[in-house]
């Protein structure tokens, strides 16, 4: 089995890319990123604070959570407790809910273990902050992408816009892009961090396209040998 894992920032644009990049060598996706978000829409539907959850409270969550992943037409469809939430999990108060929500070690290890049995028969491309670094620490290919976070929090803001969420700013989805990084940055379970055999590539600026090729010719000079 092959594996690929690609790490970042928030908005540089990971889910993107490893969506193509798994279509075109015929694997799985597999959003990691998803999986925490809908786990962070679990609790709020719970009308939990972000700020005083812990673990126990996790724990307690864990029995009327039902996670379900499906592809429709080679779109991955996350499945929360039998309801369609694949657009309700990419609002700026999940984002941030599901950054804190990941902190937590009990999150962490119920998800890991979870993304790890997925990726043990199948050819997959997972991404996520510590793919490389933790989940899948002998990937075939571990790429780092990032981008200016002026640049991410455009390319998130365009994406809110395009699936119908008029009322958010340019200015307040940077201002949770900051936060975000600073959360996934200094969290002392699994930070974000770039694998020191991951293949750093810098987005900023670059087309869809442009950075699709640079992706691409590190794969196949990683593969080369399969």
């Amino acid at each position: 089995m092959i594996s690929i894992a690609i790490d970042g920032p928030s908005g540089a644009g990971k889910s993107t890319m490893a969506k193509i990049i798994a279509k075109e060598n015929g694997f799985i996706y597999l959003d990691t990123g998803a999986m925490y978000r809908a786990f962070a829409l679990h609790v709020l539907n719970n009308n939990y604070s972000i700020d005083e959850i812990n673990n126990d409270i996790v724990k307690e969550l864990y029995d009327s959570f039902s996670l379900d992943i499906q592809y429709v037409e080679d779109k991955q469809q996350m499945i929360l407790n039998n309801e369609n939430v694949s657009n309700r999990i990419r609002t700026p108060e999940v984002s941030l809910a599901a950054s804190r929500i990941a902190t937590l070690p009990a999150v962490r290890e119920y998800f890991v273990k979870m993304q790890r049995e997925f990726a043990k028969n199948k050819n997959v491309v997972m991404d996520g902050r510590d793919i490389g670094s933790n989940v899948l620490k002998d990937a075939d290919v571990k790429i780092f992408l990032t981008a200016a976070v002026e640049d991410r929090a455009r390319r998130r803001f365009e994406e809110l816009r395009e699936k119908g969420n008029t009322e958010v700013t340019f200015e307040e989805v940077l201002e949770d892009m900051k936060l975000r990084d600073k959360i996934d940055s200094s969290r002392e379970i699994a930070p974000l961090t770039k694998a020191e055999d991951a293949v750093e590539i810098n987005t900023t600026g670059l087309e869809i396209e442009q950075s699709l090729e640079l992706i691409r010719k590190v794969i196949k000079e990683k593969l080369c040998g399969f």
